[in-house]
């Protein structure tokens, strides 16, 4: 589980290090999400934000795998301390290592004086060539997972991660998931109010299970409602989100909206894509997940608290939408962090 640093309204220093063939979408996914962030915190009137600087074996343009080019304003030996480093990965990443020598002694040298060092996807692979990475839990692209353990033996590759942490080293899976860490990042930083601002911004889960789709439910519905209908089904998500420890009912839900069953139930089909009493599920177990992630709570009171009639209950509805038990899900996902 992710806890908020402290000096929390500092502004944070981060490198993002790139070298010709990068993949571009692990270099401007995060540099998204930590514009996004500041953007946020600057209109709630909080003090924070991100500098972000650009570094690269050498400064200059940097091509990346597609026709787009990143401009490093330092050169690696060069760049100063941060708070964070983001090491973008590539998709020839063999010949990148074989080639960013550089690269490679900077994270050896300099790796461990990082608070928070990233590598995204393969770039994992530097770490792991530095030596960084013995003896840890590491992710990396489930592509190349089969590669990096055999040339890293003494890694400890887990393919299915979206992203973990080990100690002051993290690493993430697939292209997106630098965003996912990029996101865990800043509520770290700053908050879960900024980062789930951010997260709508860019239509992204806050978090995810590793191979498992996590969506808020609310998210689902938060640009539901442009209609003429004096309770939008935004309006009516919200509503039920507030009363999820009541005894909630498709005739209760219509009546106290104005609503027959079948306008209710046409409009969430239309707008949500989920019928009433599976989209009052989905935010029960919305609610249970961050319960299950941010609390210590037994299971009879997450489930209470989410409201669901029996914990059985809850574990039913766990293992149709996530094909894991809360316990399983709470095991798996609030430790992925140490």
């Amino acid at each position: 589980m992710l806890e908020q640093t402290e000096g929390a309204d500092q502004r944070r220093q981060i490198a993002l290090v790139v070298y010709p063939g990068f993949k571009t979408l692990e270099a401007t996914g995060p540099l998204s999400v930590l514009g996004y962030a500041s953007q946020h915190l600057a209109a709630a009137g909080r003090p924070g934000g991100y500098d972000v600087v650009i570094a690269a074996p050498e400064a200059g343009p940097v091509p990346s795998d597609t026709l787009m080019s990143l401009e490093a304003s330092v050169a690696l030996r060069d760049l100063g301390a941060s708070d964070t480093v983001l090491i973008a990965g590539a998709a020839r990443i063999e010949d990148a290592l074989v080639r960013e020598t550089a690269l490679v002694a900077w994270c050896r040298d300099s790796g461990p004086k990082v608070p928070r060092c990233a590598a995204l996807c393969t770039g994992s692979f530097f770490l792991a060539e530095a030596g960084l990475l013995d003896g840890k839990r590491a992710a990396t692209h489930w592509n190349y997972a089969d590669r990096l353990r055999q040339r890293f033996p003494r890694v400890e590759v887990d393919a299915d991660a979206i992203f973990v942490q080990a100690g002051r080293f993290w690493t993430s899976a697939g292209v997106t998931a630098a965003i996912d860490l990029t996101l865990a990042f800043v509520e770290q930083d700053y908050g879960r109010d900024i980062a789930l601002a951010v997260a709508r911004d860019m239509v992204m889960y806050l978090k995810r299970p590793g191979g498992q789709s996590q969506f808020s439910t609310l998210l689902t519905g938060q640009m539901a409602g442009h209609g003429a209908r004096p309770s939008s089904m935004k309006d009516v998500l919200s509503w039920m989100d507030e009363r999820l420890d009541q005894p909630l009912t498709l005739d209760g839900i219509a009546t106290a909206h104005g609503m027959s069953i079948r306008s209710l139930s046409r409009a969430f089909a239309a707008e949500i894509g989920a019928s009433p009493m599976a989209t009052l599920e989905s935010l029960r177990c919305d609610t249970a997940k961050a319960l299950l992630l941010d609390t210590d709570l037994p299971m009879k009171t997450v489930a209470f608290r989410a409201g669901f009639r029996t914990d059985e209950q809850m574990r039913k509805a766990f293992r149709r939408r996530f094909s894991l038990s809360p316990r399983d899900y709470r095991a798996r996902f609030a430790t992925a962090g140490t």
